[in-house]
C-alpha cells in the first residue's frame, strides 16, 4: 500500500518523540543505516576491505563484508577472510590468564617471579596483574625501530632485561609488548603447553572459531586478507604523493600473546558471545578482568587484564584494538558488542564504531533481545 505524505510525517514524528533516530527505528532499519555508513566511510578512508559483526546479548545482529581482500587480484572480502588483529590478540590473553586463575594455576597478585624465576632483580616483585594493565615499569622490547638490539627475538630479551625500570611498578601506565611477551611465558608455564596452542583449544574451540589462527606478514596463511597503508615507499622523495602499497608486519612467536592472532568478524562475535555466555571464563572473574586497574596512588589506571576500559556502570566501554585497523567495543552494561576488521593501516575503526553503536543502542527494546 502506498503511504501518503501525511503519513510520512507522522511517522518521523513520532521516531523523534520517542527518541530513536532516523533510519532505525527497526533492526533491519539499524542494519540499513550501518551498511550505508560502512560504504560512506570505506570510501572517505580509502579502506578496501572490511568486516563488521554486531552482537545483542546472545544474538548476532549483523555479519557482513565490504570491499576487496586483496585489491591488485581484484579478491573481495569474505566472511571467511582473515584479518590480523595486532594488539587486539591482547585481550585473549587476558581470558588465557583468567582461565588459569580459575583452575588456581596463576594468582593475580603474586610476584612474577613466582613463575618465572630468571628474571632480572628489579623484575621480580612486579605482579601479574600490573603486566596485564600495562603499569609494570618494565622497558620495552620494541622500540620505534623494531625489536631492542636489533636482531633476533633472543638478542631482543637479552637487550631488555639490561635496561632499567622505566618507572616503579604500579607508578604510571606505560603501553608496552615486554609485558605481553612475559605473560606468554607464565601461561605456558602454567598451562603446560605453547601458548598459541593454549589459546587455540581453550578459547578458538569452545568458541567454535574454526579459521582462527596466529601468523604475521611472513607467514603464508590461506584466505587471509592483504594489509594496506597509504605511504610512500622509504627511498621516495619526501614530498612523494601517498600511495596506496602492502604493509609489511613482523611478530616474533615470543610476543603472539600481544599481537599475533587472525581471525574474522564472525569467529571474533562469537567469541564474545561465550565470553559472555560464561563458557570461557566464569562471570566473577569476566568482572574482575574489566576492572580497571587501581595505580599507585589510587586512580584507575587506563587498562584492566588486557582490555582498555572506559566508563562506569551503567555506561562501561570495553574495548580491544589493533594495528589501526582492527578493533571491538563492548558496551557491557547493555550487552552491545560491535567487531570491525578491515586491511588498512590508519583506518582507526575504535573512531568510528561509537556511530554505529548508535543506530543500535536507539532500537526498541523488541529489537534488541
Amino acid at each position: 500500500m502506498r503511504a501518503t505524505p501525511c503519513r510520512f510525517l507522522l511517522l518521523a514524528a513520532l521516531t523523534l518523540l520517542a527518541g530513536v533516530p532516523a533510519g532505525a527505528a527497526s533492526l533491519a532499519d539499524a542494519n540499513a543505516a550501518t551498511r550505508d555508513f560502512i560504504r560512506t566511510t570505506m570510501k572517505e578512508k580509502g579502506i578496501p576491505g572490511l568486516q563488521i559483526a554486531v552482537v545483542q546479548g546472545d544474538r548476532l545482529l549483523l555479519s557482513e563484508s565490504h570491499g576487496l581482500a586483496n585489491v591488485e587480484n581484484r579478491q573481495p572480502v569474505e566472511r571467511t577472510t582473515l584479518f590480523p588483529i595486532n594488539s587486539a590478540t591482547k585481550a585473549f590473553t587476558g581470558v588465557a590468564v583468567m582461565q588459569l586463575v580459575q583452575a588456581g594455576r596463576i594468582d593475580l597478585e603474586a610476584p612474577i617471579s613466582t613463575y618465572l624465576p630468571d628474571l632480572p632483580p628489579d623484575w621480580r616483585a612486579i605482579r601479574v596483574r600490573q603486566l596485564l594493565a600495562h603499569v609494570s615499569g618494565l622497558p620495552d622490547i620494541v622500540g620505534a625501530q623494531g625489536l631492542a638490539g636489533g636482531g633476533s627475538e633472543q638478542a631482543a630479551w637479552r637487550a631488555v632485561m639490561r635496561m632499567p625500570l622505566e618507572a616503579a611498578p604500579g607508578e604510571r601506565f606505560a603501553y608496552n609488548q615486554t609485558n605481553y611477551g612475559l605473560l606468554a611465558r607464565i601461561v605456558e608455564r602454567q598451562a603446560g603447553m605453547a601458548y598459541a596452542d593454549y589459546v587455540a583449544q581453550r578459547q578458538f574451540v569452545p568458541a567454535g572459531m574454526r579459521r582462527s589462527r596466529f601468523g604475521d606478514s611472513y607467514d603464508l596463511v590461506p584466505g587471509a586478507a592483504t594489509v594496506y597503508s597509504f605511504s610512500p615507499r622509504p627511498s621516495d622523495a619526501p614530498d612523494a604523493p601517498a600511495r596506496l602499497s602492502h604493509w609489511f608486519y613482523d611478530v616474533p612467536h615470543g610476543l603472539w600473546a600481544g599481537g599475533g592472532i587472525q581471525t574474522t568478524a564472525d569467529e571474533l562475535a562469537r567469541w564474545l558471545i561465550a565470553l559472555r555466555q560464561g563458557r570461557l571464563v566464569e562471570a566473577d572473574l569476566r568482572e574482575r578482568m574489566w576492572t580497571p586497574e587501581r595505580l599507585n596512588d589510587g586512580t584507575a589506571g587506563a587498562w584492566a587484564a588486557g582490555w582498555p576500559v572506559a566508563g562506569a556502570s551503567p555506561h562501561r566501554e570495553v574495548s580491544s584494538l589493533g594495528g589501526a585497523r582492527a578493533a571491538l567495543r563492548i558496551h557491557a552494561d547493555e550487552g552491545l558488542a560491535i567487531v570491525v576488521l578491515t586491511n588498512r593501516v590508519g583506518a582507526d575503526p575504535q573512531d568510528f564504531i561509537p556511530r554505529i553503536a548508535g543506530f543500535y543502542r536507539a532500537l526498541p527494546a523488541a529489537d534488541r533481545r
